[in-house]
């Protein structure tokens, strides 16, 4: 990675948290890199963007009092200088599977930047939990390990490669570190989907079930998908595409023809 490589670093955790400083700290011995990061945690704001946001100077470089898009907007339209690739994590906890996709603001952050044209990565820890609450699992700089490694890696290699020619961004998601370096596996996002609702009075529980069965010997996502991988100890790389592509198909273009038909039928 030469020292003239540009990378603004952003996440959705916050400025403070242990996850970007792991990825600026080891980023920065290899790259300019300006961080531009909501000031306070903006887990799953999507691409929720502001009209207007307060900014802060920080050590790492700006705090802005606003989601994860609107510290890329930011960043590449004000802030600077103009990056040849925008990291977003690393995340606390993993970003998994279809349905995350415009609900994580890590990952929206690396939507943001393809509009801009700029290629980026989007980094998420996974972290078991078993039986105890997310919140309530202690996660050290030194977890972040292998997340910094093959984030470092990608960053120095996929720009070159030729990597980006063929994919707006790259979703990333790293099991905690073992004795050995974890594996890459290029993925596809899971399809899965168990997301349900239960009401209590006046109150409405939404309760994420996809998480509810992460054991490797029943996982019932299929081989190739983003949650098999991380589950079975391999990091995972879906290589994804902003904005989405469009099905053209013969059905909705009958309905088109038909519709001047129909509003006749109604006027009448």
């Amino acid at each position: 990675m030469s020292d003239d490589l540009e990378i603004l670093l952003t996440n959705d955790d916050g400025i403070d948290s242990t996850g970007i400083r792991s990825l600026y700290d080891a980023l920065s011995e290899r790259a300019n890199v300006t961080v531009v990061a909501p000031a306070d945690d903006r887990s799953a704001s999507g691409r929720s963007l502001s009209h207007e946001v307060e900014v802060d100077d920080h050590e790492l470089g700006y705090a802005v009092h606003g989601t994860p898009a609107d510290c890329v907007v930011a960043g590449l339209a004000e802030l600077g200088p103009f990056p040849d690739l925008v990291v977003a994590g690393c995340n606390r906890g993993a970003n998994l599977g279809e349905y995350v996709l415009g609900r994580s603001g890590t990952i929206s952050a690396a939507v943001e930047a393809a509009f801009f044209d700029v290629p980026s990565i989007a980094t998420s820890l996974y972290v078991p939990v078993d039986d105890t609450s997310f919140t309530a699992v202690d996660v050290t700089a030194d977890d972040y390990a292998e997340a910094t490694r093959v984030t470092t890696y990608l960053a120095e290699r996929a720009l070159e490669a030729g990597v980006f020619d063929h994919a707006a961004y790259l979703n990333v998601n790293v099991p905690l570190p073992d004795d050995e370096p974890a594996p890459i596996e290029i993925t596809r996002p899971s399809k899965r989907y168990e997301m349900d609702a239960e009401r209590d009075g006046g109150h409405i529980s939404l309760h994420d079930r996809v998480w509810d069965d992460m054991d490797p010997a029943s996982i019932p996502d299929p081989v190739g998908t983003d949650r098999r991988a991380i589950v079975e100890g391999r990091i995972s790389v879906s290589p994804l595409t902003a904005p989405h592509s469009t099905n053209h198909h013969e059905a909705l273009d009958s309905l088109a023809d038909s519709y001047r038909e129909f509003v006749g039928a109604t006027d009448g």
